[in-house]
């Protein structure tokens, strides 16, 4: 986070004119910065390192189409039909299939209750982040709010990350590539693709892309850390998946008729 916003700040210097940082975008930038980098991926992140499998975290975070559906409709004027709402079921339902027979296990399969949680207060944060991004991005200077973001987001995992853990770092090759990963892939690439396509579509149907989250995460994680899908697993996430497809295939029709 600290040093995507030392980037950005870096690139604003050249732009001061057009990316102006003012006191009117410090406090919805911050706000942003908290729940969608630093509730979202600090709580994903945070379930990975308790143990949670890739694959099921990107399973819980994937319900964000689903929420972000509902927030939309109450606080964005977005519609809400009844084919949603029981999207959000099936979702929910293919969620607890996946999740809640492994909370209680021992040995390899099990996930912890506290991995849970931070999924949960993961996707809460991606969800509320992306409403907030689609009612105030509109007015607020991408990279200057961004910047903003990161570095608020930086002051308060730093924090937390003196608190509760060893400010010790290993330097590795591996260590040094995700770094350079999150920094430029994820913090540069994909968070300002995602305001593009947010200031250019609502935010229903600029979430529904995470629906295609947990397939991707699976295989990947397959390769990678050699984490195998249990037929339950395999049922409960195409359970999810149906009921966020019932969503974004609504909301899709309305933005077509609209």
């Amino acid at each position: 986070m600290a040093i995507a916003a030392c980037l950005l700040f870096i690139a604003i210097s050249f732009l001061r004119k057009s990316q102006p940082i003012t006191r009117a975008i410090i406090w919805p930038s911050t706000l942003i910065g908290l729940t969608l980098h630093g509730a979202y991926l600090g709580g994903c992140f945070f379930a990975v390192s308790r143990g949670m499998p890739a694959g099921v975290a990107a399973l819980i975070v994937s319900l964000q189409p689903v929420l972000a559906s509902l927030f939309a409709a109450k606080y964005l004027n977005e519609p809400l039909k009844a084919r949603a709402v029981l999207g959000l079921t099936l979702g929910l339902v293919g969620l607890f299939v996946v999740v809640i027979p492994r909370i209680n296990m021992t040995g390899a399969n099990a996930i912890s209750l506290v991995a849970v949680v931070a999924s949960v207060i993961g996707l809460l944060g991606g969800t509320s982040g992306t409403i907030l991004q689609k009612k105030y991005g509109g007015v607020i200077p991408t990279l200057a709010g961004t910047s903003i973001q990161y570095a608020a987001t930086a002051l308060v995992l730093l924090v937390l990350a003196l608190l509760f853990e060893e400010p010790n770092i290993t330097w590795s090759p591996e260590f040094i590539g995700a770094l350079t990963w999150l920094v430029l892939a994820l913090s540069f690439g994909a968070i300002l693709l995602l305001f593009f396509l947010l200031s250019q579509g609502s935010a229903a149907s600029v979430s529904s892309l995470y629906y295609l989250v947990p397939a991707v995460t699976a295989i990947i994680a397959y390769f990678l850390f050699d984490e195998h899908i249990s037929p339950l697993s395999l049922i409960g996430t195409a359970i999810t998946v149906v009921g966020v497809w019932l969503v974004v295939s609504k909301q899709k029709e309305t933005a077509a008729t609209n």
